[in-house]
């Protein structure tokens, strides 16, 4: 009976990992956002880095956990990695491995150029590899509906405006501004079509309604692109960047009452890194604008992600132990 139950139990695990989503990695990318929002907030405090280093420790270990499984499900499972990269939605999570790691490159640069420069050129070159990928996916034979747009798309223009926010300080100037010239025109591209999918056409599902927080991130990532490329001055571009920000944050605010109705989904750690990227160039404007005003919402915005993050990993610690991730959709 106990041989009996062993081999039940086997094919059990093995189902789970067939259906491990590529998707697990924005998780990773809410991760490495907390810790470059911890480092923004003991910068502009002034206070020591022991915070942003025990946050980086755990999300290079949230990485290699979720790079390790994903390995083995591409190992046994090669045909459910290749539906989920022909699959519309999916398709746009896989340049979420590479934008961990340049987020990971990112907040080791502080604690080690030396050691954050090859993993920011890997992450570099896998997120140039993944973004042609995926656009060329996007234009080939496969027809897409409008009802496949979401903002999951902005997925692979947010790693790419990305690359510049480590890789000007390591030395690697034109290619970080070929990234994001890159970056910033899918934004607007994908911008149109996914306003246009959100106006003119039947609402998210609710499996893809926390995307929508994704709106945030483009503009707010590609104003700390623009910092460093632009020698760290707050110009007009960069007020633009900075603004718009705010504006899609208030946007996505007005749908507060429907993301807290709906039941817990992996899909809400969507909602992780947008909120960091927004908590992180308000703090990046405060210190460098002088402004005490954006210092306090800056604040106010670490609260709320903190508040998010802590949410977020106890309610997928309860999915875990209620098996209810990894089942097919």
């Amino acid at each position: 009976m106990a041989e009996s139950g062993a081999e039940t139990v086997q094919p059990v695990r093995e189902s789970r990992l067939e259906h491990m989503p590529i998707s697990y990695f924005a998780s990773v990318m809410g991760l490495a956002g907390l810790t470059l929002a911890l480092h923004a907030l003991e910068t502009y405090q002034g206070w020591g880095g022991v915070a942003s280093l025990a946050a980086l420790v755990v999300t290079i270990a949230a990485f290699a956990v979720v790079a390790v499984f994903y390995g083995l499900k591409a190992l046994r499972y090669p045909g459910a990695v290749s539906e989920e990269w022909h699959h519309p939605v999916r398709l746009a999570f896989f340049p979420a491995i590479s934008i961990s790691v340049l987020l990971i490159a990112t907040a080791l640069r502080p604690v080690s150029a030396d050691l954050a420069r090859p993993i920011w050129m890997l992450g570099t070159v896998l997120q140039g590899a993944l973004t042609l990928a995926v656009v060329s996916g996007w234009i080939g034979r496969r027809p897409f509906q409008p009802m496949h747009i979401s903002p999951a798309w902005f997925i692979p223009a947010v790693g790419n405006v990305v690359v510049p926010v480590a890789g000007v300080s390591l030395g690697y100037a034109e290619i970080s501004w070929l990234f994001f010239s890159a970056g910033v025109m899918f934004w607007i591209v994908l911008l149109t079509l996914v306003m246009n999918r959100l106006i003119f056409h039947d609402p998210l599902p609710a499996r893809l309604f926390p995307t929508l927080v994704i709106l945030i991130a483009p503009p707010a990532v590609a104003f700390l692109s623009w910092l460093q490329l632009n020698g760290g001055v707050v110009d007009g571009l960069a007020r633009l960047l900075f603004y718009l920000a705010f504006v899609f944050a208030a946007i996505v605010a007005t749908q507060a009452r429907t993301l807290l109705s709906l039941p817990f989904a992996m899909s809400f750690w969507a909602l992780s890194f947008p909120m960091a990227a927004l908590t992180i160039s308000t703090f990046r404007y405060a210190d460098l604008t002088q402004s005490g005003a954006h210092g306090v919402i800056g604040m106010g915005f670490m609260i709320v992600l903190i508040v998010i993050l802590a949410t977020l990993i106890a309610r997928t610690a309860l999915a875990i132990a209620r098996d209810e991730i990894c089942h097919p959709e």
